[in-house]
């Protein structure tokens, strides 16, 4: 990060960040919702899942209640103003030379980053294509490629999101992380919709996989759109909470129907001819 872009970040102390999203109706509401939301879900699904006792059922409903468990701390986070930062943009954004009012008093240069974000979702969608790797049956070389990449997206969007040396160069990582997503993309609609045919999962996934490509694709033009992008929206708030929307949908709602799917095809999951089963299965083809 730039030298001014560090001077930046020391402007507001994280006590004056932690106050001054407890004070903003808009950007705290966006916050703690989330974590309340989070931390409820994590809790039903543990009672929705406790039947399920098979290896590869459980396994993957571990795998969408770690993305309720990364929530609660990632959002935490958020809110006691540890990740984030105020950032002053680089010459050419629509936001360079804008001031950020706290919501405690007090005005300092920049605009507000929720940077932890990136944190949360470099944590988290790992679980969800294992999720979807899992309930596809596909291969283990698959399911990996898809994640390296997926984590590859978050790290190199979080650096975008950082990056105060250069407008050029935030458009530049942010080409990179779009990049790495196509790959996920192409994982989700080309292989592993012939793996959960093979599977007999091909109605479950498919709508699981049109749910998490469109919203994805949301998160990335939203990115495009806030304050952090081309701030066509520049209201902190509004970004943040429209960030927390696609949340609620792309991983508890996603999170529900896994779960409910698992514990009624136990047998389904368990019985296909691919790496991860329970029964005498091979490994599936790379």
């Amino acid at each position: 990060m730039s030298q001014i872009g560090m001077s930046a970040t020391l402007q507001a102390s994280q006590a004056e960040l932690f106050r001054h999203v407890l004070n903003d109706p808009l950007l705290g509401s966006s916050i703690w919702i989330n974590i309340g939301l989070a931390g409820l879900s994590l809790l039903f699904f543990a009672y929705l899942g406790r039947s399920v006792d098979d290896p590869r059922g459980r396994l993957i409903v571990v795998s969408v209640m770690m993305v309720s468990a990364v929530s609660v701390a990632s959002y935490t986070g958020l809110a006691s103003g540890l990740t984030i930062s105020i950032l002053e943009m680089p010459d050419g954004h629509p936001m360079a030379g804008t001031t950020t009012n706290l919501a405690t008093g007090g005005t300092v240069d920049g605009t507000v980053s929720l940077w932890g974000r990136y944190l949360t979702w470099a944590f988290s969608t790992p679980f969800i294509l294992l999720a979807l790797g899992l309930i596809a049956g596909s291969s283990m070389t698959k399911i990996f490629t898809a994640i390296v990449f997926d984590i590859g997206i978050m790290i190199t969007g979080l650096a975008a999101a950082l990056t105060t040396s250069s407008y050029l160069m935030r458009w530049f990582w942010y080409a990179i992380s779009c990049t790495f997503f196509l790959v996920v993309v192409y994982i989700l609609l080309f292989e592993w919709p012939e793996d959960a045919r093979a599977a007999g999962t091909a109605d479950i996934f498919n709508t699981l996989k049109l749910l998490t490509v469109v919203l994805w694709f949301g998160y990335t033009i939203w990115w495009a759109l806030g304050n952090e992008g081309l701030a066509v929206v520049q209201s902190v708030g509004v970004t943040s909470w429209g960030y927390s929307l696609f949340d609620i949908v792309a991983k508890y709602f996603f999170s529900f129907l896994v779960i409910r799917y698992v514990v009624n095809n136990v047998e389904t999951i368990s019985s296909g001819a691919s790496y991860g089963a329970t029964t005498e299965s091979t490994p599936a083809d790379d």
